[in-house]
C-alpha cells in the first residue's frame, strides 16, 4: 500500500540518485534482455564468437571483439542511428554497392548492449597502452599519412585531405575514426591484419615496430581536431640542455661529416654529394627549436634534407640530443651578414655595374604540364599578405626567410652553409625568366642537388600566394 503513495517526483528523485551513485541507469541493463536481443536480432548477421572470417562468408563485419574494438560513446550513438554509415559501399560489396541502413534500438538498449561488449567480447590479444599519445608528435603523425599511401591503406580506406575525402570505398572511411575504434584495438589489427579478415583483401605490410606505431596514430587521430601533439623541444631535457655537453656529442658524431668546426670538412664529406652543410657559415642561433629537433632527431629527409643526414633519434639518449642542439645554437651564429660578405660582389654591386646578376643552376625543367601554368590568383593586397606570412613564419617544415633572407636575397640565416646558394629573389633579370609553373613545381618537389626542400604540405593556393610575394622582390 506504501508504493502506491509514491508520488512522481519521489520516484523521479529515486532514479536520479541511481543514476548518480552508479553512473548508469539501472534498468538500462538488464544482461538477460540484452543478450536476447543480440541473439535474435544482432546475431541474425554478426558472428559474436569464433575465429574471423572471410568478409565474402559474412552478412556484417565479425564482432567478437567487439568490445575491443569499438569506443563506448561512438557505440552507443551507432546503435541508436545517430552517426553516419561506415561504409560507402555496401559491407559485402560483392552483392550491393548501396550502403545498408543499421537498425536503430533505443538508448536504454544501446547502453545495455554497449555493457555487453565490454564484458563479454574483450579481445585477449590487444595490449593497453600500446602508444603513449601524450608523446606522439606532428612528425610521427606525418610519417604515418606517407605510411597510410605508400602502403595503399588508401586504396580501401577513405579519409579527408585538405578538406577532401580520398582514398577507395571498399572499406569503412576513417573520417572520424578517433571516436569510433579503440586505438590499442586498432595497433593490434594493423599488427595482423588478417588476424580479423582472413581472405578480404586485408595483407600484413612490411613496416617496422616504428613504422606501425606511425601508422596506428594517424589512423586513430583522424578527425581529432583537438588533438595537442607532443613537442619535445619543450620537455625538461632542453630546459636543462648543455652546449659544453653538446660539444661532446658534436665530435662524436657530427664532425664526421660537417667537420671538428663545422665547416663542412668531415672526413666524410669529400665523398658525399650533396655536400654537408657548413654550421660555422650558418646562424644557426636563429633556426627555430622545432625543425632543429626534427632534422637530428629524425634525419635529413624529414625536413626535406637529404638522406644523407642520418636520423640519430634511436642512437642519442634525449639528454644529449638536447645538448647538442644547444651546442648548434650557442656555437654557430653567423647569418646574413655573415653570408653577404662571403658572395662575390654581391646582388647590389653586380645591379649598380650593370652586370648579370643571374644565378647558374642545373635545375631540372618541370614537366611541361605545370610549366604551362599561369597564377590563377589576382594580384590583390591579401594574397600577398598571405604569401609574406608563409615566407617569414608560416611555411613548413622551415620559413622561407631561414634560407632566403627576410629581404628574399638569398642571404637567410642559413644561405651561407649551402651550396648553391640560395635563389636571389630581387634579380629581375633572372626572375622574370623563370615560369609561374616552373615555381610552383619546385616548390612543391624542392630541387635536387640544392638546399631547397619540398613543401609538400602547402595547398595550391597558398604556394600560389607565395609566387605573388616572392615576385615583389624583384620589381
Amino acid at each position: 500500500m506504501y508504493l502506491l503513495k509514491v508520488n512522481s517526483f519521489q520516484l523521479k528523485l529515486f532514479i536520479f540518485l541511481i543514476i548518480t551513485l552508479t553512473g548508469t541507469n539501472a534498468w538500462a541493463f538488464d544482461e538477460k534482455s540484452t543478450k536476447k536481443l543480440i541473439e535474435n536480432q544482432c546475431a541474425a548477421c554478426h558472428k559474436f564468437q569464433g575465429k574471423g572470417e572471410s568478409r565474402f562468408n559474412l552478412k556484417a563485419p565479425d564482432l567478437m571483439w567487439g568490445g575491443s574494438k569499438f569506443k563506448r560513446d561512438w557505440l552507443v550513438a551507432w546503435l541508436q542511428g545517430k552517426e553516419k554509415t561506415m561504409y560507402s559501399k555496401s559491407y559485402r560489396w560483392d552483392l550491393s554497392t548501396t550502403p545498408t541502413p543499421h537498425p536503430s534500438i533505443t538508448e536504454e538498449q544501446a547502453n545495455g548492449v554497449a555493457n555487453y561488449f565490454e564484458k563479454n567480447l574483450m579481445d585477449s590479444t590487444v595490449e593497453p597502452n600500446t602508444i603513449d599519445y601524450s608523446k606522439f608528435s606532428e612528425m610521427e603523425y606525418n610519417f604515418g599519412a606517407k605510411i597510410f599511401r605508400d602502403y595503399s591503406c588508401l586504396g580501401c580506406h577513405q579519409v579527408m585531405e585538405d578538406g577532401k575525402p580520398t582514398g577507395g570505398l571498399q572499406s569503412a572511411d576513417f573520417f572520424e575514426a578517433f571516436k569510433r575504434y579503440n586505438p590499442d584495438w586498432i595497433y593490434r589489427f594493423n599488427s595482423n591484419p588478417p588476424d580479423y579478415v582472413p581472405h578480404s583483401g586485408e595483407y600484413v605490410a612490411d613496416v617496422s615496430g616504428l613504422g606501425l606505431r606511425y601508422a596506428t596514430g594517424y589512423i586513430a587521430l583522424q578527425g581529432n581536431k583537438d588533438f595537442k601533439f607532443f613537442e619535445p623541444w619543450k620537455t625538461e631535457y632542453f630546459a636543462n640542455a648543455n652546449a659544453a655537453s653538446g660539444a661532446k656529442v658534436y665530435k662524436e658524431y657530427c664532425s664526421q661529416c660537417h667537420g671538428a668546426q663545422g665547416k663542412g670538412d668531415g672526413p666524410a664529406a669529400a665523398g658525399l654529394n650533396p655536400k654537408p652543410a657548413i654550421h660555422a657559415n650558418m646562424a644557426l642561433s636563429d633556426f627555430p627549436d622545432d625543425y632543429l629537433f626534427n632534422l637530428v632527431y629524425y634525419g635529413g629527409k624529414s625536413v626535406g634534407k637529404s638522406s644523407l643526414m642520418p636520423d640519430f633519434g634511436l642512437t642519442l639518449p634525449p639528454q644529449d640530443l638536447a645538448n647538442v642542439i644547444a651546442y648548434l645554437k650557442a656555437t654557430f651564429k653567423g647569418g646574413e651578414e655573415t653570408s653577404s660578405n662571403a658572395s662575390s660582389g654581391g646582388t647590389k654591386m653586380a645591379k649598380a655595374s650593370g652586370t648579370d646578376c643571374s644565378q647558374k643552376r642545373k635545375t631540372k625543367k618541370a614537366p611541361a604540364i605545370y610549366l604551362s601554368k599561369k597564377n590563377p590568383l589576382p594580384i590583390t593586397e591579401t594574397n600577398i599578405k598571405a604569401g609574406e606570412d608563409l615566407f617569414m613564419k608560416n611555411a613548413k617544415p622551415i620559413a622561407c626567410k631561414m634560407c632566403h633572407g627576410k629581404k628574399g636575397n638569398g642571404k637567410g640565416p642559413g644561405a651561407g652553409g649551402m651550396s648553391p646558394r640560395p635563389r636571389d629573389f630581387t634579380c629581375s633579370t633572372m626572375m622574370k625568366n623563370i615560369p609561374d609553373g616552373q615555381l610552383f613545381w619546385i616548390v612543391k618537389n624542392g630541387s635536387s642537388g640544392t638546399g631547397m626542400m619540398a613543401f609538400k604540405k602547402l595547398k595550391d593556393n597558398q604556394v600560389w600566394q607565395l609566387i605573388h610575394y616572392i615576385r615583389q622582390f624583384g620589381k
